[in-house]
């Protein structure tokens, strides 16, 4: 690990949730999301619908990826990012392994912070899974990392009524509380009242949904936690990827024969 890290000291929220920090190499990432995303974008020619509107606002556009042949049903893919970064454009090629199972896949972007607050994203992301669903017959399960992992988790709640068969997500940020005392809440402006409301882990799971939370086995441990508190409150499986950080852990959706694309589409 780099000498130029400071010293633990306990509590510290910024630690804990700065996963760039503890991950070698972790600048180089997000430029090699953004090629790949549009190399896949191009290969996939007319099968590729882009920025469909969804809703009214600019960022309420989603990409649609069709398979070969009548789609077995949906897979709607929700990035991360704190809340307050990156695009539905950067990860166009983990729609990859769902594809070549027969299944359509949406990813969504969504107004970010601090623009929006994060009941307004949520709101968001329904309108989105309920569009999708008027394009592509079907089951549908939403999946989403970090940032959408939360929102992934909040279409499996109770409180949310979407077409949704299945919920899978990876490394959420599923109880908000912790995130309230770090520096980027100065975007996010989590509340208590937003936190007890958006938090997945203070909600049930409704009627009818199936989930598994997934998370890597080299994540920070307030990720771990995050994971295993939401996999507890709703009595759902986890798994904790071995060998993958909080970067690498999205990487299994672009390869039809991993373990997080079994999971991914179980019972679909």
């Amino acid at each position: 690990m780099p000498h130029s890290r400071p010293a633990y000291r306990w509590p510290d929220p910024d630690r804990d949730y700065a996963n760039g920090d503890f991950i070698p190499g972790a600048a180089d990432y997000p430029p090699r999301w953004t090629r790949e995303a549009a190399a896949f974008r191009q290969a996939m020619g007319a099968r590729a619908e882009l920025d469909l509107a969804y809703g009214t606002a600019p960022r309420e556009e989603l990409d649609l990826f069709l398979p070969e042949g009548a789609p077995k049903g949906v897979v709607v893919f929700v990035h991360g990012g704190y809340w307050h970064l990156f695009s539905k454009a950067h990860w166009s090629h983990l729609a990859a392994g769902p594809l070549a199972r027969g299944f359509a896949v949406a990813m969504p972007s969504y107004t970010l912070a601090p623009a929006a607050r994060l009941a307004e994203m949520t709101a968001e992301i329904a309108r989105a899974c309920w569009f999708v669903g008027t394009r592509v017959p079907g089951p549908m399960v939403v999946t989403g990392h970090s940032a959408g992992g939360h929102l992934s988790a909040r279409m499996g709640c109770a409180d949310i009524a979407v077409p949704v068969a299945r919920v899978v997500p990876i490394s959420p940020l599923a109880e908000l509380g912790p995130l309230m005392a770090t520096g980027m809440n100065r975007t996010l402006k989590i509340d208590a009242e937003e936190a007890a409301m958006e938090s997945p882990a203070r909600q049930a799971l409704r009627d009818g949904v199936t989930a598994h939370v997934w998370v890597g086995a080299e994540e920070r441990p307030a990720f771990l936690m995050q994971a295993r508190l939401l996999s507890e409150e709703w009595a759902c499986p986890w798994t904790a990827d071995p060998g993958h950080h909080h970067f690498s852990v999205i990487e299994g959706l672009a390869d039809p024969a991993s373990p997080l694309c079994d999971v991914l589409l179980r019972g679909l």
